[in-house]
Formats: C-alpha cells, sequence, structure tokens
C-alpha cells in the first residue's frame, strides 16, 4: 500500500511508512484496552465483542479505500480504538469451559490470534491489486483497478458481519446472581457462574479459599504484572517479526532478501497457518498437562533461536530447496510463538478472579499493544537501515537483522525464570 500511495521516495523507506501504518492499530488499542476491560467486567463480555466486529466491519472497509497516507493511519487508529474483542474473549474462554478443557479454550483463542497474523498478509497476497493479477475478471478502471487493496479488506469485512450476525447467539459468561446459584447452571440462554468461586484454570488448591495475590489492585498483583511483562516483551519480538518477514520475503536478493512475489509470500503463510492450527488444537494441549504452561513457553524461546539465526542463510538457497525449507521455517516459527503466548495466556488467567479478569485482560492487552505499536515501526525501520548496510563487512544486512531480533527473544526467555517472573499459587 505504501509503494501505491508513493509516500517514500526511495524503495528501501517503503518498510519506514508501512511500519507506522501497522504501529497505528496498536497505539489506538493500548489507549482503549483497559476501559474495554472494565466494560466487560460491568456489562458483560458480549456487548464488547458485538461493537468490535462492527468496528472490523466499518474502519477495515475504510482502510480499503485509503488514498492518503493519513487517512491509512487515521481508519488504523481508530479501529484499534475500537476493537477491544481480544481481552473480554480471553476471558470468555477461560469461563466457557469446564476445568478439564480451559487450557484447550485459551489455546484456540491463541490459536485464532496466530492464524489471524497468518491468513490476514496472506490473504492480502493474494488479492491484493487484483486489477495487475487477475485482468481477466477485474477492470483497471474498476473500484478494485482504483484501490489496489481494497478487495482484501472487503473480504475480511464481509467476514467480520458474519461473524457479527453469528456473535448475536453468543451465551453471556458474566452473569449477576444470586449467591445460592449453583456453579454450571444455565438461564435464558446465559451461563452462570458461583459468585464464590474463583474461577482460576486449574482449579482452586487451597480448600476453597481464594489467593490472596488474585484481590485488590491489579498492579500489586505481582504474578499478573511479571507474566504481562514478560508477555509484551514477546510480543514485541512477535509484531517485529511478522513485519520483517514480510518485507524480507518480497527484497531482491542482492540485497540479502527471497525474492519473492506477494503471491508467494501469501502461500508461505498460508502453509503456516495450517500447520499452527493443527498443534494447537491436537498437540498443545497434550504437551502443556505434561510439561505445565510456562515449561512449554520457555521451551518454545529456546528453539526459536537457533531457528531465527539460520535465516539469513536459507536465502542462499533457491528454487524447491528454497520454498519446502522457509515453508518449514515459517511454519515452526509461528507455532513456538503461539506457544508462547497460550502459556503466557494461562499464567494471567490464573493470578486473577472471574471479576476482574476483563480487566487484567485489558490491562494486557494495553502493555502488549505499547510493544506492539514499537514492533512494526521498529522492525521496518531496522530492516530499511539493514538494506542500507548489505555491503558492511560486520553482520551485513539481514544477518543484523536476525541477531537483533534473537536478542530480544533472549531477553523474554531469560525473564521467564526466578526472581522475575512469579507463579501464581493457583
Amino acid at each position: 500500500m505504501v509503494r501505491d500511495l508513493r509516500i517514500a521516495k526511495r524503495d528501501e523507506d517503503i518498510g519506514y511508512y508501512a511500519g507506522y501504518i501497522g504501529s497505528s492499530y496498536m497505539l489506538g488499542r493500548a489507549l482503549t484496552s483497559v476501559l474495554w476491560g472494565m466494560v466487560a467486567d460491568r456489562f458483560g463480555r458480549k456487548p464488547v465483542v458485538l461493537l468490535g466486529t462492527l468496528s472490523v466491519v466499518v474502519f477495515n472497509t475504510l482502510f480499503g479505500l485509503s488514498t492518503s497516507f493519513w487517512m491509512a493511519i487515521t481508519t488504523r487508529f481508530l479501529l484499534g480504538s475500537l476493537s477491544g474483542i481480544l481481552g473480554p474473549i480471553r476471558a470468555y474462554a477461560a469461563e466457557v469451559c469446564r476445568v478439564e478443557y480451559q487450557t484447550l479454550g485459551v489455546s484456540i483463542v491463541s490459536t485464532a490470534w496466530g492464524l489471524g497474523l497468518i491468513i490476514g498478509p496472506a490473504l492480502g497476497g493474494f488479492l491484493a491489486q487484483p486489477a495487475e493479477k487477475y485482468p481477466q475478471i477485474f477492470n483497471k478502471d474498476s473500484l478494485f483497478g482504483r484501490f489496489p487493496y481494497f478487495l482484501p479488506c472487503l473480504c475480511i469485512s464481509i467476514y467480520a458481519i458474519g461473524v457479527t450476525i453469528s456473535c448475536l447467539w453468543l451465551p453471556e459468561t458474566l452473569h449477576k446472581h444470586n449467591a445460592e446459584s449453583r456453579e454450571g447452571s444455565y438461564s435464558n440462554g446465559d451461563i452462570e457462574y458461583d459468585s464464590h468461586d474463583s474461577g482460576l484454570i486449574g482449579g482452586n488448591k487451597n480448600g476453597g479459599q481464594k489467593d490472596p495475590t488474585c484481590n485488590g489492585n491489579l498492579l500489586k498483583n505481582w504474578p499478573l504484572m511479571s507474566s504481562i511483562i514478560v508477555y509484551c516483551v514477546f510480543q514485541l519480538h512477535d509484531m517485529a517479526y511478522t513485519e520483517i518477514f514480510s518485507l524480507w520475503a518480497v527484497t531482491d536478493r542482492k540485497h540479502g532478501g527471497l525474492s519473492f512475489s506477494s503471491d508467494n509470500v501469501g502461500q508461505v503463510l498460508a502453509i503456516s497457518g495450517l500447520g499452527l492450527l493443527i498443534f494447537q488444537l491436537l498437540l498443545y494441549p497434550m504437551i502443556e498437562k505434561i510439561l505445565g504452561p510456562i515449561n512449554v513457553s520457555r521451551l518454545a524461546a529456546v528453539l526459536s533461536l537457533p531457528l531465527l539465526a539460520s535465516y539469513p542463510y536459507i536465502a542462499v538457497l533457491s528454487g524447491v530447496v528454497l520454498s519446502f525449507v522457509i515453508n518449514c521455517a515459517s511454519m515452526l516459527k509461528n507455532v513456538l510463538s503461539v506457544t508462547i503466548t497460550t502459556g503466557l495466556f494461562i499464567l494471567q488467567n490464573n493470578a486473577v478472579t472471574q471479576k476482574q479478569r476483563g480487566a487484567a485482560s485489558g490491562l494486557a492487552l494495553t502493555s502488549q499493544s505499547l510493544f506492539k505499536a514499537v514492533g512494526p515501526a521498529g522492525g521496518g525501520a531496522l530492516f530499511s537501515w539493514a538494506q542500507k548496510r548489505v555491503d558492511s563487512t560486520f553482520l551485513p544486512g539481514d544477518q543484523m537483522v536476525f541477531l537483533i531480533l534473537n536478542i530480544v527473544e533472549l531477553a523474554g526467555l531469560l525473564m521467564t525464570f526466578k526472581p522475575f517472573l512469579t507463579i501464581p499459587s493457583n
């Protein structure tokens, strides 16, 4: 989009402007996530989810019709500000499932989030600039010819309309009722919970007593805050990686890239999404049950380090070998990233009671959104800087990029150990 809006004067500056467009969404979400979490705790999860899906319909469509850099930034910022979905959905997943299935519920949320990061760019790669790719279907003088990126945005908006309609039948999990109501009872399509239930994943091991760390000021709840901080570091890494990977894949080979077309990038991301879906639904719950959420996250972070270090050397491959290796590497990297996210989701849900879960998720989203706002802009700027030093004798081009990504990943890994990270007692 940056290239078609004719903002960047040089190709090396495209990543710089693309990063700001990506960051505007996260900035908007950072400013409003706590508010939406509080609204979800006060009025229920369902209204916030419905408003969020409606905002996607409106502002995602307007984003595809952007005619200037500032219109693109504004529509993305407003979309982020009104999209308070993820926090309530994370709370909803923990509340709607029985104890033995709550890990799977939280895993599905992180899987859906990870698939969005993969399928979104893949859809954009296949459907962007349709008048150039499919001239037999789309005329250059048509709406899709004048707005080259409107088609993928329109498809997502139509999908969001279907999601909004389906959410009308979504049962509410936050239900106000008398203390004598029993846990798990149902009334008028709403899912009710015992008002004395702590609502912690994995159950309460203190004879029905709530963990004292789960009450009061969330900012003083160190098990929650430490898991949020670690989560933010990994999210900074993941957003920077997502931005850099697409830019690196389409960069010319003489600059250390893969010389992929947008269709090639879309294919790689689509295959990654399929592998991610299979792993999270079938394998992650079993592995988490054996190792626990924090050990799974640590293992995934350790495996990510050598994988990222190998990326600069993948660029020297070609043909079928390159396609096979990059598909496997991208799939594995996305699986590891979402595995880390899922483990930290579980820790955050374990650290608070149900009545605080929406606000806690909002606080986590605000914090991570600030880091995610830095991620695309920082990743784009880092990649643009690296492109200007491809002939350097010390870590030229993409080698420096992936080294810095690994440093951030290593920092997140070290923070998962004591004395920094505190595991909730429940």
